[in-house]
């Protein structure tokens, strides 16, 4: 099933996004992360992917190396065993950042091999030491190139222009990313909208949105994406408050608002457990209002929040 028909099939469903783990560690805390949320019946999970990115090690002369390091690998094996394991449908993310069409085309027939075919499609974020996005060399630079790549993928061309002998019986299907409060790197929230509109237009069959912490700019988002003509159905992301430092982490980071009344709540408390508890009950309240506004799934960037939101869920179901 893609996702628009397992959101479909099921009233207040919800989603989780989890990390794979650190290069070096084992998978066990993962899946005790999805253990404790597993009771709750997710519809399906998200798996993250992670970049490249340069760092300095030292050396046996005293002096530093340059070399590139990927933190979080196995992704694609994540979302197998995941798969596998819980019988929940497993979306990994594909990202342009960090990867070539060539590295993006075997990660594509590895999945089609596991029969993996959902896919959430983002281009990703910029390179620490980067001040601006830039593609890897022979990589694409926009999520647009990459959704081409997975159309030419499902018709049967590889990147080259080679045809395949066989085309897989089940193509990927996949959603986007949209932003409800506008994309950092975007004008406006117009122009934000027109290349939103664009992603569709090619193909995306669901959207996902950035965080928000406030319903009504995500009901704002859905009424301006469906006057533009955007159909598919749009999934709120959201995520519990888990420390004091996130009132100003998340802003800075994800480019989001913080309400009013949730931040005074946040400054108002003594140590993150206090933090905690404010941002379950507004993350409960969150996750409510969406049902109660007629949103048939809610993605959950559980993350490193897993207690935070399990505690929500026992408020909600």
């Amino acid at each position: 099933m893609t996702i628009p028909d397992i959101i479909k099939s099921k009233d207040k469903g919800f989603s989780i996004e989890v990390l794979p783990p650190l290069k070096g560690k084992g998978i066990g805390q993962l899946f005790e992360n999805i253990d404790r949320l597993r009771e709750f019946d997710p519809s399906y999970i998200n798996i993250t992917t992670h970049r490249s990115e340069l760092v300095y090690r030292s050396t046996a002369n005293g002096l530093y190396q340059r070399v590139t390091e990927r933190t979080r690998p196995g992704t694609v094996a994540v979302a197998a065993a995941i798969q596998q394991r819980y019988e929940i449908p497993a979306v990994p993310h594909i990202i342009c950042s960090g990867y070539s069409k060539l590295e993006t085309e075997y990660a594509l027939i590895d999945l089609s091999f596991l029969g993996i075919t959902n896919l959430l499609v983002l281009r990703g974020d910029k390179a620490k030491h980067d001040s601006r996005f830039t593609p890897n060399e022979n990589g694409h630079s926009h999520a647009n190139e990459l959704q081409q790549q997975i159309r030419d993928f499902n018709e049967g061309r590889f990147i080259d222009g080679t045809e395949m002998d066989i085309v897989a019986e089940n193509p990927f299907d996949y959603g986007v990313a949209g932003y409800p409060e506008k994309h950092e790197e975007s004008p406006n929230p117009d122009i934000d909208l027109f290349w939103l509109k664009q992603k569709v237009d090619m193909g995306a069959s669901y959207i996902v949105t950035q965080m928000f912490f406030d319903n009504d700019i995500y009901f704002a988002f859905v009424k301006r994406c469906r006057e533009a003509g955007i159909t598919v159905p749009i999934i709120p992301g959201i995520k519990p408050f888990s420390t004091i430092n996130q009132l100003t982490i998340l802003p800075k980071v994800f480019h989001v608002d913080i309400p009013s009344d949730l931040a005074k709540a946040i400054m108002a408390c003594k140590d993150d457990n206090e933090a905690k508890a404010v941002g379950v009950e507004w993350f409960t309240a969150q996750m409510k209002g969406l049902y109660a506004g007629g949103v048939p799934s809610v993605h959950i960037y559980s993350l490193n929040a897993t207690k935070s939101v399990e505690k929500a869920l026992k408020n909600i179901f």
